[in-house]
């Protein structure tokens, strides 16, 4: 029973809901960054910014969670369990910057349907991770977190039909092999985005299983 009830030595909960916001909001400008692409280069450098902004955010929170990690004599979960929920966050922010560097700086000539669908699921999945977050609090919340986990798990897999059906297309339709390498790496990272977000989903749910 007590174990329900956790406690919030160390202001963790706050750092990791801090966290879990800024990967929304990098998600949130990497699908504003593929909308607008091929349309406006001030939108879309400015929308690439505003992940940048997202990442460094994120790395300072990282280091402020090590920070008290190291500092706390009592700490709301196993200290692994937090470094991995921490770690795992930022993860998922370092895949979008790397997304969205891949689209400005690999001179792509537009931007595909699937490469923004592939981004939508990314955020997606992203608000879901940030809901489970929130709720890691109270195990009273646990039915719900280990569903949303269980929907970004089912997100994925609609990732990696999204993918293989862009990658296919790719290949049928793309007789440029440099222009065909660079769609193909774009995809990948815009996928391994979700991959990113149901490892975190993971530990969540190991969290949840832990502490219940």
């Amino acid at each position: 029973m007590l174990s329900r009830f956790l406690p919030r030595e160390g202001k963790f909960f706050d750092l990791f809901n801090a966290h879990a916001e800024q990967v929304v909001l990098g998600s949130q400008a990497l699908v504003g960054l593929l909308s607008v692409f091929n349309d406006s280069d001030e939108e879309a450098e400015k929308q690439c910014n505003l992940v940048d902004v997202a990442e460094k955010t994120g790395d300072n929170i990282t280091h402020e969670t090590m920070r008290q990690l190291h500092k706390s004599f009592i700490t709301p979960l196993d200290r692994d369990e937090i470094h991995q929920l921490i770690s795992g966050l930022d993860d998922i922010l370092d895949l979008i910057q790397d997304a969205a560097h891949t689209v400005t700086l690999y001179d792509i000539r537009h931007i595909t349907p699937e490469a923004i669908r592939l981004s939508e699921i990314g955020l997606q999945c992203a608000e879901r991770v940030r809901t489970a977050v929130g709720l890691l609090t109270s195990m009273d919340n646990g039915p719900r977190i280990l569903n949303l986990c269980g929907e970004i798990d089912e997100l994925e897999s609609v990732a990696d039909r999204e993918m293989r059906g862009a990658m296919s297309r790719l290949f049928r339709e793309e007789p440029d092999v440099r222009e065909l390498i660079k769609y193909r790496t774009t995809y990948e990272l815009l996928e391994t985005v979700t991959d990113r977000c149901e490892d975190v989903a993971n530990i969540i749910e190991g969290i949840v299983i832990e502490n219940s």
